[in-house]
C-alpha cells in the first residue's frame, strides 16, 4: 500500500493546495529522471511524489482520502484485500480505476493545475528529453512541448521626403543582409509610425525574427506638414498680383498651373483640395498656398512709373493704430 500522501509530500494534513503545490514542485525537479538517469530510486519516489500530489490536488480526493473512504492510492476502503470487493485488489489498479491515482504511467494528466512548461522548461528543455524510462516515457498528456526560440527583432530607421509621405511613395529599404525591398507606407503615416516586416529579422531555430522600420518625415525646403494639411508659401510679382493670371505653384505629386485673382495681397491663402497628407481613410488634406508679392529690390522704371501716386487707404486701421 502506498505512504501516507502528506508524508511523501512532507506537508502537514492542514496544508493549504498552494502549499501543497509548492512541495510538490520542489520535490519533481529534484527526483525528475532526466536529472537521475543513474538513480532508479530517484524515478521510484519520482511516481510516488505525483501519486500523492495527484490525489491531494483533487479536492474530492483529498476529502475522501481524510474520511478514510479511499486509501492513498485512490482504492475504495472495503472488505477483502485492498480494494473493493469480492477479493484481490479489485478493478483499481495501479494505472487507474474507479477513484484510482494515476502513478508514474500515467503522467501529469487531469487536474494538477500547474503549467510543467513553467516547471520543468528551464531545466529540461520543455519536456523535449523523451525516451524509455524518462520523464518523455509518461502518458497521459505529459508536459507541453517548448517552442524553439524565434530569431532577434532588427530595427531600422528611414528618413522619409515629405512630399513622398504626403504621396505614400514607395520607399526602397537595405536590410541588413544586403537585400532590398520596396516599402509600401500606410494611410495615415506620422513621424514615428512604426512598420513591422514579417520574417525579415535575424534568423532562429523557430523562424527569423522581425524587421521594425521607425519612420522619420524629413524637414522640406519650402513645404510644411500642419495636420493633415501641408502649407507652402508662393511668390508672385506685383503685375501677377495686381492683374492675377495663371501662375506655377508647387505640390508634393508635381507642379500645377494655380490661379491668382487680380488685386491678390501678400498673405492671401488658395486652398488645393486634396494635395495634403494621407489619411487613415484613405482621404487626403489639402495644400494651403500663402502668396507673397515680391517687389524689385531696385527698379527705376518701376519707381518712375509709380512716381505722384499714393494709395491712400487706411490699411492698418483693424489693428487700433
Amino acid at each position: 500500500m502506498a505512504a501516507d500522501p502528506y508524508s511523501t509530500l512532507g506537508v502537514s494534513r492542514t496544508a493549504s493546495e498552494k502549499d501543497i503545490k509548492s512541495a510538490y514542485r520542489k520535490l519533481a525537479k529534484e527526483l525528475h529522471p532526466d536529472t537521475n538517469k543513474d538513480n532508479p530510486k530517484a524515478a521510484e519516489r519520482f511516481s510516488e511524489v505525483t501519486g500523492a500530489y495527484d490525489l491531494l490536488s483533487d479536492k474530492d480526493k483529498r476529502a475522501r482520502f481524510d474520511r478514510g473512504e479511499i486509501d492513498a492510492e485512490g482504492n475504495p476502503m472495503g472488505f477483502g484485500g485492498f480494494g473493493g470487493g469480492s477479493g484481490g485488489f479489485g478493478g483499481a489498479g495501479f494505472g487507474g480505476g474507479p477513484g484510482g491515482q494515476r502513478g508514474f504511467s500515467g503522467g501529469f494528466g487531469g487536474n494538477d493545475g500547474i503549467d510543467l512548461e513553467d516547471l520543468f522548461g528551464g531545466i529540461f528543455g520543455g519536456g523535449n528529453q523523451r525516451g524509455a524510462g524518462g520523464f518523455g516515457g509518461m502518458g497521459g498528456g505529459g508536459a507541453r512541448t517548448r517552442a524553439a526560440p524565434r530569431g532577434g527583432n532588427v530595427n531600422y530607421r528611414l528618413s522619409v521626403p515629405l512630399p513622398d509621405a504626403a504621396e505614400l511613395k514607395p520607399q526602397r529599404i537595405t536590410l541588413s543582409d544586403g537585400k532590398t525591398i520596396d516599402l509600401k507606407l500606410p494611410n495615415g503615416l506620422e513621424d514615428g509610425t512604426q512598420m513591422r516586416l514579417a520574417g525579415k529579422g535575424e534568423a532562429g531555430p523557430g523562424g527569423a525574427g522581425d524587421a521594425i522600420v521607425t519612420i522619420q518625415i524629413q524637414p522640406h525646403a519650402f513645404f510644411r506638414q500642419d495636420g493633415d494639411d501641408l502649407r507652402v508659401d508662393l511668390p508672385i510679382t506685383l503685375d501677377e498680383a495686381l492683374h492675377g493670371g495663371k501662375v506655377k505653384a508647387p505640390t508634393a505629386a508635381g507642379a500645377v498651373m494655380l490661379s491668382v485673382p487680380a488685386g491678390a495681397s501678400s498673405g492671401k491663402v488658395l486652398r488645393l483640395k486634396g494635395r495634403g497628407m494621407t489619411r487613415k481613410d484613405g482621404s487626403r488634406g489639402d495644400l494651403l498656398i500663402s502668396l507673397q508679392i515680391v517687389l524689385p529690390e531696385s527698379d527705376a522704371d518701376l519707381a518712375k512709373r509709380l512716381e505722384g501716386w499714393k494709395d491712400a487707404r487706411d490699411v492698418r486701421a483693424k489693428l487700433g493704430i
